[in-house]
């Protein structure tokens, strides 16, 4: 059996890696973690919340794998409300907030410039 000790980091697919370091950097508050040429002509770019955790990678679309799709991915606040207001005001498109009561966490979809789908949970304090 393989050994797997923890997710390093999921990766979403982006029409322009520069305009997704923004949008994530400048509306989500991540930092760039990597930014590096690989192959012929490509960049690998990972961004990571300020919290920790694993990153996300930012790759170009190859094949079946293109920007505009479901990730799947959630990411985790400690105020989901405040989260939803402050990227709504952004300019960014937001779902209503769901759940919080009691059985599900409060949570909202959102995508971001790509219009790749992605959660934002309430963390749950015990």
């Amino acid at each position: 059996m393989a050994q797997v000790d923890k997710l390093g980091r999921v990766i979403i697919p982006v029409s322009d890696q520069d305009a997704a370091i923004a949008f994530y950097t400048e509306k989500l508050g991540f930092t760039v973690s990597m930014d590096v040429p690989y192959g012929e002509g490509d960049r690998w770019v990972e961004v990571a919340p300020p919290g920790g955790g694993s990153g996300i990678a930012l790759s170009s679309g190859m094949g079946d794998f293109q920007p505009g799709r479901e990730t799947g991915i959630a990411l985790t606040t400690s105020d989901a409300r405040a989260a939803h207001d402050e990227l709504e005001e952004q300019g960014v498109e937001v779902e209503e907030p769901m759940g919080g009561d009691g059985t599900v966490p409060l949570l909202f979809m959102f995508k971001d410039a790509d219009g790749n789908g992605l959660m934002i949970v309430q963390e749950e304090t015990p």
